[in-house]
């Protein structure tokens, strides 16, 4: 068995930013879609945003996202090198 020492903490950002990041992309469908709805039932006295504004969600929510998973990734190798240096690491099986 092998053992999982450490895990880098800017690896770790940079995974968790990629894969969150496209996760964003993914649930900016649906957010997109529901503001385009609520927009385009809006009346022009109402304080709901336009239809337009649904697809701000595509740019929006792919950075939030993006920047929240790799600062808590690297946020999360660190704890996890915490652990490891007292417990000797997470042993995988490679073969």
């Amino acid at each position: 068995m092998a053992a999982v020492k450490r895990i880098g903490p800017g690896s770790a950002f940079k995974v968790g930013l990629i894969v969150y990041a496209f996760l964003g992309l993914l649930l900016a469908i649906p957010f997109s879609f529901m503001g385009m709805i609520a927009g385009s039932m809006a009346t022009s006295s109402s304080m709901i945003p336009g239809a337009g504004l649904g697809f701000l969600a595509f740019l929006v929510l792919p950075i939030v996202y993006g920047l929240c998973g790799g600062i808590f990734g690297a946020i999360g190798a660190v704890i996890y090198n915490l652990a490891a240096g007292w417990v000797g690491g997470l042993e995988v099986d490679i073969s």
